[in-house]
């Protein structure tokens, strides 16, 4: 059946990619995926020289186009909607939302192998999709699981290190705490000290991503079970980082820290310690006009309601539409679900009556922390260790490909005040 389902929408992607000539590249990978080999670092390993020849020609034939204009807004915004920055392994539509080489989150469930019928897609057959841009078999994931189980293992000083922190600390202090930890057995370091040649840069890298991944949840459940309590910025920041050559440890590392942020990865901690000052006010059997009331005092306070919104999208989050489909399927009765339901008919128009929203529509991290409630995780501070375990996969993916197509180290130029005010005189 899933396999039935699978050749059906290849079918209909390769339809549309006739149909929409920009979509043929995207999807130039499904009409190329023969190889059955299983072994995922020789796979990288013929796709490579491809891939650089064909930055090699994208600069020399067209490294004069220009991309677009740069106005003040975007200097001052935090370079929003401003192009500079190479990213291979997706691609976000402010429409569409995210799509994983060509793929959105719906057709990444129906394509990508699931651990059982009907089930949601493995974590390893994103990661292979990312690196390669093929859709893998299940003998493919199946294999690269089993290469991961063998690299998890922490070594015991990363334990006591972690354990060397004040009972206090943030369960995202401990976890970058533990990457970095680890960062002593970085085989790029080893091999950069050697005098690795810079084509071969991809391939201590690789060795490093893929043991860091398989590194992580054992790290995230030591920080979860020890005494202790309780273009987006991560993947931005690690792409920075490792473009100085830093191995990625340290670029992960650095990672975790802008999502430690509370406008970044710290949301959905934010959303739930709402949700649930919600309940203590209101009672959990809230009335959608109580509801109005409390959003309305929220933000009567200057406070922002956490969930909603996002600095590209202008639709409903495509990720937060993936997990309401799931709640409707496990928890349907959940009374936070519930209310979260309640809330996307509440706030979007609250948002839009204030007329000072581009986008009111919720986002991934409006529903991530009620699922993840439901099944046990109570506690709200270490719901960003999660999500940097899920991010290290898109991370390292891309980080393996800035090595193999020799990305250069990134220095944009900056300004002052003084600099824009006599450029935009001279400009009128």
């Amino acid at each position: 059946m899933v396999f039935h389902k699978s050749v059906s929408l290849l079918t209909k992607l390769r339809s549309r990619a006739v149909q929409q000539p920009g979509l043929r590249n995207s999807v130039r990978w499904l009409q190329a995926q023969t190889s059955s080999d299983v072994d995922l670092h020789s796979q990288l390993k013929e796709l490579i020289p491809e891939q650089q020849e064909r930055l090699k020609k994208l600069k020399s034939e067209h490294g004069k186009v220009q991309l677009g204009n740069i106005t003040v807004d975007m200097v001052l915004g935090g370079m929003r909607g401003m192009t500079g920055l190479l990213w291979e392994t997706s691609l976000l539509d402010p429409e569409e939302g995210i799509r994983f080489r060509g793929l959105s989150i719906p057709e990444c469930q129906k394509l990508l192998p699931a651990a059982k019928p009907d089930g949601e897609p493995l974590p390893e057959g994103l990661l292979w999709l990312l690196l390669t841009g093929k859709v893998p078999t299940k003998e493919q994931v199946d294999a690269l699981s089993k290469e991961l189980r063998n690299r998890a293992t922490v070594p015991d000083h990363v334990y006591k290190t972690i354990d060397a922190l004040p009972v206090t600390a943030h369960p995202m202090t401990q976890f970058a705490t533990g990457v970095m930890a680890l960062q002593v057995q970085s085989e790029f370091q080893k091999a950069y000290e050697k005098g690795i040649h810079k084509s071969k840069y991809w391939e201590p890298t690789y060795e490093d991503s893929l043991s860091l991944i398989a590194q992580l949840p054992i790290i995230a459940s030591y920080v979860y079970r020890s005494d202790h309590e309780g273009g987006n910025v991560s993947a931005h920041t690690g792409h920075l980082v490792a473009s100085a050559l830093s191995d990625p440890y340290l670029s992960f590392a650095a990672a975790l820290n802008g999502l430690a942020g509370p406008l970044h990865g710290l949301a959905n901690q934010e959303v739930l310690l709402w949700i649930k000052s919600v309940v203590e006010e209101c009672g959990e059997n809230v009335s959608k006009e109580h509801l109005k009331d409390y959003v309305w005092k929220t933000l009567n306070s200057g406070k922002v309601v956490p969930g909603f919104g996002h600095g590209v999208l202008r639709k409903t989050d495509p990720r937060y539409t993936c997990q309401r489909e799931f709640a409707l399927k496990h928890l349907p009765d959940d009374p936070l679900f519930k209310l979260v339901s309640n809330l996307y008919q509440v706030v979007p128009p609250i948002l839009l009556e204030l007329g000072k929203v581009k986008n009111p529509w919720p986002n991934v991290d409006a529903h991530s922390g009620v699922l993840l409630n439901h099944y046990g995780l109570t506690e709200a501070r270490y719901y960003t260790v999660l999500f940097g375990v899920s991010r290290a996969i898109g991370i390292c993916a891309q980080l393996i490909w800035d090595r193999a197509l020799g990305l250069p180290l990134e220095r944009p130029k900056s300004v002052t005040m003084e600099w824009l005010e006599n450029y935009c005189k001279k400009a009128s």
